[in-house]
This record gives C-alpha cells, sequence and structure tokens, in this order.
C-alpha cells in the first residue's frame, strides 16, 4: 500500500506492507535511524516521536495508521540552523544520558510532558516518566532535565 506522512517538515511517500511498523517506516524508509527499536512491546519508550503533536512509542503504530499525519522524530527536533531544541539543551547541561540508546525517545516524551505539564512537580514528573525506561542513569538527570526544559520551553515558548 502506498502511503505518505509528514516526516519532519518534509513529505514522504512510499509503498510499505500493511504490517510494517511506523519505527520501521521511520528508520527503513525515511532512513532517520534516531527513533530506536527496544522492546516492540510498548514498554521502554525508546520509540517515542510526536504524531501530530502528541507523542506515542511508534513500536506499536502501522506506519498505514501513521496516512497523513505529521511526525516529528528526534532528528526534527534541533532548529534548521543546529541550534539544540530547550529540552535537547536540558539532557546536556544536566548529564540525562548516558549509554544514550534510550535518549531520542526520552527526549520526545519529555517535550510532550513539558508542553502538557509546564509546571509539575519533581513527584509528578517521575511518575510521568514511568512508560520510558533508561537503565543506565538513575533517572536524577533526566527528572532535572525535563523540569528545566520545561521551564525553558514555557518561556520560549516552543
Amino acid at each position: 500500500m502506498q502511503i505518505t506522512l509528514t516526516v519532519n517538515g518534509t513529505p514522504i511517500t512510499r509503498e510499505v506492507e500493511p504490517r510494517t511498523l511506523l519505527v520501521e517506516f521511520l528508520r527503513e524508509e525515511a532512513g532517520l535511524t534516531g527513533t530506536h527499536v527496544g522492546c516492540d512491546t510498548t514498554q521502554c519508550g525508546c520509540c517515542a516521536v510526536h504524531v501530530d503533536g502528541r507523542a506515542v512509542k511508534s513500536c506499536t503504530v502501522l506506519a498505514a495508521q501513521a496516512q497523513g499525519t505529521e511526525v516529528t522524530t528526534i532528528e526534527g527536533l534541533a532548529a534548521p540552523d543546529g541550534a539544540l531544541h530547550p529540552m535537547q539543551q536540558a539532557f546536556s547541561t544536566h548529564h540525562g544520558l548516558q549509554c544514550g540508546f534510550c535518549t531520542p525517545g526520552m527526549i520526545m516524551t519529555c517535550v510532550a510532558l513539558a508542553r502538557d505539564y509546564p509546571e509539575m512537580t519533581e513527584t509528578e514528573a517521575r511518575e510521568k516518566l514511568e512508560g520510558n525506561i533508561c537503565r543506565c542513569t538513575g533517572y536524577n538527570g533526566i527528572v532535572a532535565a525535563l523540569l528545566d526544559g520545561a521551564q525553558k520551553m514555557a518561556g520560549d515558548d516552543v
């Protein structure tokens, strides 16, 4: 079947098998390998992307379900001039990454959380991140990055 979606501002049309997952489409058809496959069971969140502004785990969405949508991946988050998004900068500042495998999905989730809950507390941040697994950092840097990034996003109206 043929599908068209806009990925990071660029329309992409491809022939895909009906069973193709969105994460496979992004990695194999669009060549955007920042979105990682961690579990294929919607447990880890490494594959989080934004579909029409909403964070979704792309390992459990069929590419065909994304027909006609706007998808943003980690590659599309920075400004065209390469300036980091406030959440990306916050992850760097607060060392919210270690091996980096979960980082793209974690950042995409944090951007959506910051938009939806700009004044969340540390406890709320920890609760809201339960759908994303990091096996390296212990979450302290991630939570600090989420809170700082949310504050910067609210101030920058990103």
